[in-house]
């Protein structure tokens, strides 16, 4: 592992040096389309070993191996010269569907929005070479790169607002083992990153897959969508590494740009993992594909109507979510009825500030809905932070085991979760509570004191709703004023004719 970060290190020293490649989002884009071709092309040559007559989607002399892998091969300008004008532009313009060449579709996809930032022949080819002694086929060296894979895509945070790239491995691996993909489920992200719930669920439904059948029904588990060429290049060569040898379902699109009435039974499935963007809007007209009473500009409010769509009946779900979308008013408040009348919001859980340091410090939560069936009672379970832990960061990152006392508290759906108990962390709030709450899901711990909230967006809710109420008192100051200004008028006036 050491050998093979000090390479990647490496790597980056050699791209600061050359003029053209501009911050931390340009090297790794550049790292990911070199990534990307050499992974291709290792799990190429495994199978022309295991396939016989395998025929390569890339042209002969595109290959990586044709061109990369000598290290005294094409440099300089001549290099530069080949990848910008013959490389990408072929890579990019593949002819080939996902149905009848989906190795090509892939490959289009992946450098339809890829650019070569180095403007140096000399340095790329040392960028080649390091990569070149890198073995995937190795399957030790591989498990090694998943890990410095990982690290890669939490270097990511000095890009400016790649937070909503990455969500911390602990937070996906507890929704993945609580949700518990079964072999033969479609499991989902619509708003896929760079694909760590995907990953996670791969890993867990790969321990079930022990024939060849299962094996192949394993490479058609998973779908996402990305919309972001970067985060999509990377979550491709991601399941790549993790065994999907042909990530053709993970598309390069917006999920929401789609108006809601257009998806069928087709598109629904079985499994929706996902970490949707929060704190952002949507760009304008995309809320007209979805219903007059349901529409929003804030994109997690439009994946929430969009994630209840997509589900089958019976479908499961595990969401992040802001504390603003629980307590927030108007479209949210419709979208949250929505929810608790058409699936069972069974479980909240209320996770600390700090998890998703150092993207944002914006409190979160993880919803758990099973579609069909409405809503009786929300169980809320707040995470606590680990003794001598006052926050996370950088340094402390929250971690797996302590998603310990939850899983043991969890308790089975088959029998409507009947052996949970209240305590100090965990209670329950009926429908009736929190239809009388006009959909508030911020149901706090009774067990608790008062809290003071930190949260940004609940300050600034509460902010707005103190503007309001002050607002609203001026307003009837004022007509009282009026009304008592009009009413002086009236008897000066009968005093005047009276005189």
């Amino acid at each position: 592992m050491s050998n093979l970060s000090s390479s990647i290190k490496s790597i980056q020293d050699i791209m600061r040096q050359d003029s053209g490649v501009d911050g931390d989002a340009q090297r790794l884009s550049q790292l990911t389309w070199l990534l990307f071709l050499k992974v291709f092309d290792a799990l190429e040559e495994e199978l022309e070993f295991t396939q016989d007559n395998y025929q390569s989607p890339i042209p002969t002399g595109m290959r990586w191996r044709d061109w990369a892998a000598d290290g005294e091969g094409i440099t300089g300008e001549a290099l530069i010269d080949f990848v910008d004008n013959q490389l990408i532009p072929t890579l990019a313009s593949l002819p080939g569907s996902i149905e009848h060449n989906p190795r090509a579709y892939v490959l289009r996809s992946v450098f339809d929005d890829t650019y070569n930032y180095m403007k140096s022949g000399h340095l790329l080819r040392q960028v080649i070479n390091k990569l070149a002694v890198i073995d995937f086929n190795r399957q030790a060296e591989r498990h090694q790169f998943n890990d410095l894979y990982e690290k890669l895509l939490k270097d990511l945070q000095a890009a400016g607002n790649a937070g909503e790239f990455y969500t911390p491995r602990a937070v996906t691996q507890f929704m993945t083992d609580i949700i518990n993909p079964q072999l033969g489920e479609v499991v989902m992200d619509p708003a896929t990153g760079t694909g760590g719930f995907l990953v996670c669920a791969i890993e867990h439904l790969r321990l079930q897959a022990q024939t060849p059948e299962q094996q192949a029904l394993l490479q058609t588990a998973v779908r996402g969508v990305e919309k972001k060429p970067l985060p999509h290049s990377l979550c491709v060569t991601n399941l790549m590494l993790h065994g999907i040898e042909v990530p053709s379902q993970i598309k390069n699109d917006n999920t929401l740009s789609r108006p809601l009435r257009d998806y069928t039974k087709a598109d629904q499935v079985d499994i929706i993992l996902t970490n949707p963007p929060f704190g952002g809007t949507e760009e304008p007209g995309i809320e007209d594909g979805f219903p007059a009473d349901l529409r929003s500009r804030e994109t997690a409010d439009l994946f929430m109507i969009l994630i209840m769509k997509l589900l089958k009946d019976g479908g499961r779900a595990a969401v992040v979510l802001p504390d603003g979308f629980l307590f927030g008013e108007g479209s949210k408040s419709r979208i949250k009825e929505k929810l608790l009348t058409e699936c069972n919001l069974h479980t909240i859980v209320r996770l600390p500030n700090g998890v998703f340091n150092p993207y944002t410090g914006i409190k979160t939560n993880i919803l758990f809905f099973t579609k069909g069936q409405p809503t009786q009672e929300v169980w809320y379970y707040e995470h606590p932070y680990p003794v001598g832990v006052k926050n996370y960061n950088k340094t402390k990152p929250i971690h797996i085991k302590e998603f310990d006392a939850e899983k043991a508290w969890w308790g089975s759906a088959a029998d409507g979760y009947a052996s949970r108990e209240q305590t100090e962390q965990a209670w329950k709030v009926s429908i009736d509570q929190l239809r009388a709450a006009n959909w508030n899901l911020d149901q706090k711990n009774p067990h608790v004191g008062e809290q003071v909230s930190h949260d940004p967006d609940e300050l600034l809710a509460q902010y707005q709703q103190l503007q309001a109420d002050a607002q609203a008192l001026r307003n009837e100051l004022q007509a009282m004023l009026a009304q008592s200004l009009a009413g002086g008028a009236h008897v000066a006036d009968a005093a005047a004719l009276k005189n």
